[in-house]
Formats: structure tokens, sequence, C-alpha cells
């Protein structure tokens, strides 16, 4: 059976219309994942239709006749739903037998929408590991499938690690501080917090709590990466790395103890932070470069309609507590949000600018499905949502979302509170030109890899010139 993957996920970056050899992209952990646990069931045909990596929708449909395959699985996040929706029409039209099997966080939370579509024949539910393979295994066998499935959350540890080399490309690194070859990891899913611009949708997704691997599985996985592909930094994209201190403490002690000095960088919480500096302190010694923290709001009001449960005075003794260690702060916060009063915006800009973070975000509040603000700002006639692609979040490039913000505003506000201060700014330009000269060296001797192997998958060049000892 052949098995092809679509990863539609072109809202930010579009087609590669320059026809560029991308080197360097993110890698999306789900697919990767599938794809190692159908390998595992036996099916060995799998191939990845990357759009970012594709020059149009002429060049999706000659991959699709390339490949023939008889099954299509296609990822979908709210602001992917055009494209993948694109993609399915395509399919159905050069081949109606091809089966097309689709999920992912939209088709959880807006499965009506998605079934609606006659032309998706299967929608999983959920975490799909134990599901798609059980479906693949029907289809060959030519027995009846449900329209609707839904996943069953596998015990993580179970799984085998995710086929990275699904992907054409090494992952991009999260900052240019960090040196290459760089990998994302996540040690587990789901989130216990409530908050109302995300939940419930996360827990429809991943269940009411966090779920862990072992400390030994994720470190089974980060020597796997080192032996095998030379990795020198990591991001771990938990919603929250730090939740459990018990957890986080036995991973320091298992990093250092496997003689672990690559570098990583973690999200976690301003009022953590503040209730553990002893554990930031671990984490610090074991190699934490840079914490992302969801600082959202200089507000105390507005934390508390977004039902947050942390306050501006925790936030700013967070990034404090950071800055003692010598820890990188990429802050997160959002601008516009329902009610929100001027003065308040202004107020969380002048909070990001006392923070002084090395790296800061400002998004535009937007109403997910499946969130708690999205049924608020439905049931208040606030939500400004129309074309799927308006679920994304940047200033520079965004539409409006909500009725009676001043996006004008915003933009200035967004603008000021992403200029890093003067010292800031020289930090980072005396950085870069050290981290230039490792980064340029790196990529040299890869695109030297490269020539020695042309056409061959970038992640299976890397493993076999960290083998020879090449990188």
């Amino acid at each position: 059976m052949k098995i092809a993957f679509v990863y539609p996920a072109i809202f930010g970056s579009g087609f590669n219309t320059e026809k560029k050899d991308i080197l360097f992209e993110q890698i999306h952990e789900g697919l990767a994942g599938l794809g190692a646990v159908c390998k595992k069931e036996g099916f060995k045909d799998i191939t990845l239709i990357d759009l970012r990596l594709l020059e149009g929708w002429d060049d999706f449909a000659e991959k699709i006749r390339q490949l023939a395959p008889d099954v299509a699985g296609v990822t979908m996040m709210s602001p992917d739903y055009p494209y993948a929706t694109r993609c399915i029409d395509i399919i159905k039209d050069l081949d109606p037998r091809i089966k097309i099997i689709v999920g992912g966080h939209h088709p959880t939370i807006m499965t009506q929408e998605v079934a609606d579509n006659p032309k998706v024949d299967h929608i999983v539910t959920g975490e799909g590991e134990a599901a798609f393979p059980v479906i693949l295994k029907d289809i060959e066998a030519k027995r009846p499938v449900a329209r609707i499935i839904e996943g069953r959350r596998p015990d993580l540890d179970t799984l085998p690690f995710i086929d990275r080399e699904l992907f054409d490309f090494l992952e991009l690194p999260y900052d240019f501080f960090l040196p290459l070859p760089f990998v994302t990891v996540l040690a587990g899913r789901g989130c216990s917090y409530n908050c109302s611009f995300c939940a419930p949708a996360s827990k429809i997704m991943h269940g009411d709590r966090m779920r862990r691997r072992s400390v030994d599985n994720v470190m089974n996985e980060l020597s796997y990466l080192r032996d095998t592909y030379g990795i020198k930094s990591i991001q771990f994209w938990d919603d929250c790395f730090t939740e459990s201190r018990d957890w986080v403490m036995e991973f320091c002690k298992a990093y250092r103890k496997n003689g672990f000095r690559q570098p990583f960088v973690c999200q976690t919480r301003a009022d953590i932070v503040c209730k553990n500096p002893e554990m930031i302190k671990e984490l610090k010694k074991a190699g934490l470069v840079m914490a992302s923290i969801g600082f959202e709001s200089g507000s105390d009001r507005i934390l508390k309609f977004l039902n947050k449960g942390t306050t501006v005075a925790q936030n700013l003794q967070a990034a404090a507590i950071c800055k003692r260690l010598a820890i990188k702060i990429w802050a997160y916060h959002m601008l516009g949000l329902p009610g929100e009063r001027p003065e308040e915006t202004k107020d969380t800009v002048r909070m990001i600018n006392r923070i002084k973070p090395y790296r800061s975000s400002a998004a535009f509040f937007t109403p997910h499905p499946g969130s708690a603000l999205h049924a608020y700002c439905r049931k208040n006639d606030l939500s400004l949502i129309g074309d799927h692609d308006n679920f994304v979040m940047f200033p520079e490039v965004d539409k409006p979302k909500i009725r009676g913000v001043d996006y004008a505003l915003m933009r200035r506000l967004a603008g000021i509170s992403k200029r890093p201060s003067l010292s800031v700014k020289v930090r980072i330009r005396i950085e870069r030109v050290f981290a230039h000269k490792k980064s340029k060296a790196f990529r040299v001797k890869l695109l030297e890899a490269l020539k020695e192997h042309p056409g061959m998958n970038k992640m299976a060049v890397l493993r076999i010139a960290h083998k020879k000892g090449l990188l």
C-alpha cells in the first residue's frame, strides 16, 4: 500500500516559487510520529508531500500523479483549512479511488465542518497513532471503515521515536545563537491549565492533564539523536516543560549524567518560575539557555479575564529570576483582547519594556475554535474571523480579528514592544558574529556532503556525514 502524507501549512511561507534549495525548516511532529508508527506496523511505502517545498498547485498535482498513492493522509490546523481543502479537491479530481484520511486539531475541534466535505473519506479526531494503522489495515483488507474515528491516546513511552527523515531538510533553529544541527523534541502532550484563549480545545485533543514521557524514554531519544545525527542544540516543544517539578529535577540529573552539554530552550510559566527558582537554577546548570514565557498582558484585569492564573508582579519577578541566572527570555504577549482598554494595551508594552527580553513576540488576540474566548466572541458578536487563514496571528500581515479594536494602534504598539532595548541589541549583535562563524562552518560542510549525495534526503545525508565524522 502506498501512503502519501500531505502537509499543507503554507499560510505563513507560501509556495517555494523561487525554487530555493531549502536546507532548514520546521518539521511537523505529528506527521513524523505517525510515519514512524506506520513503518513499525509494516507500512514501508510512505512519502511526505510538503507544500512549502513545492512551486505551486500544478507541482502538487504532479506529485500525486507520480506517487499514485492508495491513501492520502492530510493534517490540518485551522489556518491550513483552505489549503488542505484544495489538496483534497486535486487528489480526488486526479483519482477518486484514493482514500483521503484527515486528522489534526481542526478536524478534532470542527469535526462537522470537515465532515461536510464529501470528498473526505475518513476523519480521525484526537491523537491518531493507534487509529491510523488500523484504518490502513482495514482499507487494505477491504473491510468497512467508519467515517469518523475517535483516536485513542497512547502511552507515550510505547511509541517509536518520530521519523525525522520524513522531512527533506534539517530543523530550523529557534534562534541564531543555537548551534547546528538543531532538533525539536516533545517530552509530553497536553496542558493542565485553563487559559481561555486556548482551553478547552487543547484538552479535547490531548486530555485534561499533561501526559509525560518517562525521563528514561526522553533520554534514550536524545542519546539516539546525538549519536545518529550529532545534534548540538534542542528545543523542547511541550506546552509547559516545567509543569512537574519532580520530573524536571529527574531530567536535569539524567541530562548531565548522560554527558549532555547541548544547550536547550523550553517553555514555562511565570508563576512556576516564581515558585520554583531552584528548579530553574537546575535547568540552567543542565543547559537551559532560553525560557519562552507567555506573559500575555501587563494588566491584572486582563490576565484574570484570560484565566491565566498569573499576575503582572509574577511576570516581572519571573523575568528577574531568569536574568539573575543569565537565562535569555523569549516573551510572548497578546494585544487587542476583548474589552481591553488602550491604556491596558500600553501597560503590556510598558511591562515588556521593563522585562527587556532577548526576544519579544507580539500577537493579535485571535479567537481560535474550541477555546472559551472563541465561544465568548461568537456569543457577543465580536468575531471578524471569516476566511480560515485569518486565524494567523502575525501583527505585520494580520487582518482584524474582533470588533472594537483599533488595529492601527495595535500595530504601532506591537512594533514598540518587539523593539529590543539598547543593551539587548548590542548583546545580540556581538553574539550573532560568533554564532554566524559556527553556523557558516557547519553549512559549508553540509553543502559539501549534499553534493556527494545528490537528491538524497538531507537528514539522511546528515546521518551519513556524522557517522563518517565529517560534521
